[in-house]
Order: C-alpha cells, then sequence, then structure tokens
C-alpha cells in the first residue's frame, strides 16, 4: 500500500476542513451568488432611505444597483484571479490588496457612471466618485472583517473537533479489553494457537485506535478490523454470537472515518445479543445506491433498559459527529426498530480513497 493516503481526502472546505486562507473562493457559483444577494439587499435599503414620499425610489435602485453589481463581480473576478497569489501573504497584506482591488475597480465605473450622469457637471462627478469610494471602502472592510471572524470561528471548530475525532477513534470498551484478556488467559493452556491469534487481533484493534494521523482508510480495512473484533467476541461468546456478512466487495475503496464500524458492531453484541440467553445474529451490510453508500448494521432488538438506551445513543451520537464532521451534511446516520429487529444505517457520499496497492 503506498503512502500518501489522505491527500485529498477532506483537506480543503469540501466536507468540513478548513483552508488557509480566510476569503472563500470567489470562483465558486455559491459564493459569487451569495455576494450578489446580499449588495442587492444593500442596494434595497439604500434606495428605500433614498425614497422621498414613496417606499422605493425605482430610478435610484436601478442606477446604483446597476454601477453595485458591476463592480461587485468585476472585483471578485479580480479577487479570485489573484487569489493564488493573495494567499501567499499575510493577512493584512491581503487585506490591503483586496481593498485596493476593489477601490480600482469601483473608481474606474464609477468615474465612468459620473462621467455620463453628470457631463457638464465636474464638482458632482467627483463628489458622487468620492461618495461610491468611501462606501465601498466601508462595505469591503466590514465583509472582509466577517469573512475573517467566520474563518477563525471554522479554525477553531475544525480544531475542537479534530480533538474529539482523536478522543473518539482512541477509545476501545474498557469491558471489552477485560473481557478478552481473560478470554485470551484460558485459551493459553489449553488452545495456544487460538490464544495466539486473539493476541494478534487485539493487537491490530490497539493499533487502529492509537493511529491518529488517517481521517478517512478503505472500507475494506474498517471490514477487516470488524472481523478481528467479531472473532474476539466469538471466543468469549461461542455459539451465540453469529454474523451474517452481506457486503459487496466492489465498494472496498470506499472511503470511510477509522473506527465508524467497529463501535457499532461493538454496540450491537452488548446490546442486542450479550443479554440474551440465546444469543442472536448480527447483520452487517454494504451497497451502493446512485452517489451513495449505505452501510447496514443489524441486531436483536435490545431491551428497553435505560443504561442500554444511553449506551445506544453515545454509540451514534459519536459516530455522526465523525461522518459529519469529514462529509458534510450529505452523511446521514439514522436507527430503526422493525419488529424484532434493530438496524443502524450509515449513508456516506461515494468516495474512494484513491488509495493503490
Amino acid at each position: 500500500m503506498t503512502t500518501g493516503r489522505s491527500k485529498n481526502l477532506g483537506q480543503d472546505d469540501t466536507h468540513g476542513g478548513v483552508s488557509g486562507f480566510f476569503v472563500p473562493d470567489l470562483c465558486r457559483v455559491r459564493s459569487v451568488f451569495m455576494l450578489v444577494v446580499s449588495s442587492e439587499l444593500m442596494v434595497l435599503l439604500l434606495a428605500m432611505a433614498h425614497a422621498r414620499g414613496q417606499w422605493i425610489d425605482w430610478n435610484y435602485f436601478g442606477l446604483v444597483s446597476l454601477l453595485v453589481q458591476w463592480t461587485v463581480l468585476t472585483s471578485a473576478a479580480l479577487i479570485c484571479l489573484a487569489r493564488p497569489w493573495l494567499t501567499r501573504l499575510t493577512t493584512a497584506r491581503a487585506t490591503l490588496a483586496m481593498v485596493s482591488l476593489v477601490l480600482a475597480d469601483v473608481l474606474l465605473f464609477s468615474g465612468l457612471a459620473s462621467h455620463f450622469l453628470y457631463p457638464d457637471e465636474p464638482a458632482t462627478q467627483w463628489q458622487a466618485t468620492g461618495k461610491s469610494l468611501l462606501v465601498a471602502l466601508i462595505a469591503t472592510l466590514m465583509v472582509l472583517r466577517y469573512f475573517y471572524l467566520q474563518h477563525q470561528w471554522r479554525q477553531q471548530k475544525q480544531a475542537e473537533m479534530t480533538y474529539r475525532l482523536t478522543a473518539l477513534q482512541a477509545r476501545i470498551h474498557p469491558h471489552f479489553l477485560f473481557n478478552s484478556m481473560n478470554t485470551i488467559a484460558s485459551l493459553i493452556s489449553t488452545r495456544p494457537e487460538q490464544a495466539e491469534d486473539a493476541v494478534l487481533d487485539l493487537s491490530e484493534l490497539f493499533r487502529a485506535s492509537l493511529n491518529t494521523t488517517e481521517r478517512l482508510v478503505p472500507l475494506r480495512e474498517e471490514l477487516a478490523l470488524c472481523r478481528r473484533y467479531l472473532a474476539l467476541e466469538q471466543l468469549r461468546l461461542g455459539d451465540r454470537l453469529k454474523v451474517d456478512w452481506r457486503t459487496d466487495d466492489a465498494l472496498g475503496d470506499q472511503a470511510i472515518p477509522p473506527l465508524t464500524l467497529q463501535p457499532l458492531v461493538e454496540n450491537a453484541i452488548y446490546h442486542g445479543i450479550q443479554p440474551r440467553p440465546e444469543g442472536g445474529t448480527v447483520v452487517i451490510e454494504s451497497q451502493r445506491s446512485g452517489q451513495y453508500v449505505y452501510l447496514l448494521v443489524q441486531n436483536p432488538r435490545p431491551d428497553s433498559g435505560a443504561r442500554q438506551h444511553q449506551g445506544n445513543r453515545v454509540a451514534l451520537g459519536n459516530t455522526e459527529a465523525r461522518i459529519q464532521a469529514l462529509f458534510g451534511e450529505t452523511a446521514v446516520l439514522k436507527h430503526s426498530h422493525q419488529g424484532d429487529r434493530y438496524t443502524v444505517t450509515l449513508r456516506l457520499p461515494w468516495q474512494t480513497t484513491g488509495l493503490t496497492r
């Protein structure tokens, strides 16, 4: 398996990451649309304030709207083209450069507009241009300040989420550890080869929990980890635990946060299999539908005890927080009861890890 595993996985602001530059990419349609709508609302307020004896001065609104939209679109285009250069500057210098670009753009269009509107009134031309430059300066500084504060907030949230993801990933159920060690100890004298395999499985689980450098791994690795976990639980529960694998090998490269399925499988055993004297079957299924991949973990419906309900809620909440931090709102986690079966469904956007082997 090659290195460079996570080069293109969630590093930009596409799935919740934070880029290094505080101004969003103005080459994107969504960013331009938000600028156009915001500026148009500002022009509407100005037209309402300028009106005398009516709600809106439509002539004023049309003229100012035309000027503002031209300057907004051209300024956004200039900043978009200059973005590779701006990202190499400090925040202060990048702000100064963008303000200069906007003011130069406003000076050009406002000067032309004043020249055509007031051809014989030079003083009025300079006054109108000066007002436009002042308004543009204040509006630009306010917008850039807003972008900066939003960027700082996203960086803080990303740092908090990274810390939380690391803590969640490093979590191993202490009862599982104690039970596994007791099982291994009981097998050493009677079935040493099986005890050795159990130690290897347990070491792989610990290695996965301590590896906090990978944000996304192939689904095949997560399923292999689940198999190791289930092999350990099989030693403890014996025939009470049955597993029905319904996974699609074609989805092996699907990107998934490490230790996402394993806690759900662990939850299924502790709340659906272990309390039942007769045990039961855990179903693990993967399938693709369109641009989404669905992962299902199903187990016998647990009893409605308060402790079990709280455990279910914590496991589901942690998993949902992780997938939405990395994939955004396209990632969904749901749970449902159907008859005597309890099902957790995980929906992820179809995204491969891009690994080569």
